[in-house]
């Protein structure tokens, strides 16, 4: 399958993500997942695997069970035909921060923002970002990648002035690497776009040989 031939269906409203996609090439067409993620899992890697698994066959079957008919376009709030074809892909992603033996999602207010952001402050943490392809014949892949990310020790002054920033509050562990936060990472191990949302690059070397 050639890439450039490839249309995402992104399973996700995250900006991030459809930055991500659309600059390595692809054309997208987003429809945000309606799944129920709320699923019991420990270990960080198999979390986001099957969160992102739910969400691609979430869309993916919307889109079966609706082929043919005309519905929103999150994209760009057109109306279109949502019948999928055999160069479209379904994509679904999660992402988390795995860190002092805990997993990090996005920060239901400041007060936990503040927790999160101190247990990073001078450590390294993993980010796990899991994702699963759903092709038009129904074929699946789900993997995922890890990156280590190495944090500088931050003071009181400089956690109350990154929480009372918008950035926390729709991101896993209370940060965004793309953003304020970057000042303070010291260094990466692993893929920088995992840390932002999505490892495109694994991403694309998975398709060049479907």
């Amino acid at each position: 399958m050639k890439t450039e031939d490839i249309r995402i269906i992104l399973a996700s409203k995250s900006p991030r993500r459809k930055e991500l996609v659309e600059g390595v090439g692809f054309k997208t067409l987003i429809i945000p997942s309606d799944a129920d993620e709320n699923i019991e899992e420990k270990d960080p890697a198999e979390l986001v695997k099957k969160l992102s698994e739910i969400k691609a066959m979430s869309v993916y079957d919307c889109i079966k069970d609706k082929a043919g008919k005309v519905v929103e376009n999150s994209n760009d709030a057109r109306k279109t035909d949502i019948n999928i074809s055999e160069n479209d892909v379904v994509l679904g992603a999660d992402t988390v921060v795995y860190a002092g033996g805990r997993i990090l999602g996005k920060p239901a207010d400041k007060d936990e923002a503040r927790d999160m952001i101190q247990l990073l402050a001078g450590n390294v943490h993993s980010v796990f970002t899991g994702f699963t392809l759903v092709f038009s014949d129904g074929r699946k892949i789900t993997d995922y990648s890890e990156t280590k990310v190495y944090v500088y020790p931050m003071n009181d002054e400089e956690i109350e002035d990154y929480i009372s920033t918008n950035e926390p509050y729709d991101k896993a562990g209370a940060y965004g690497i793309q953003g304020i936060f970057g000042r303070y990472v010291e260094k990466i191990d692993g893929d920088y776009n995992n840390v932002v949302g999505l490892p495109v690059s694994k991403i694309l070397y998975i398709l060049k040989f479907m």
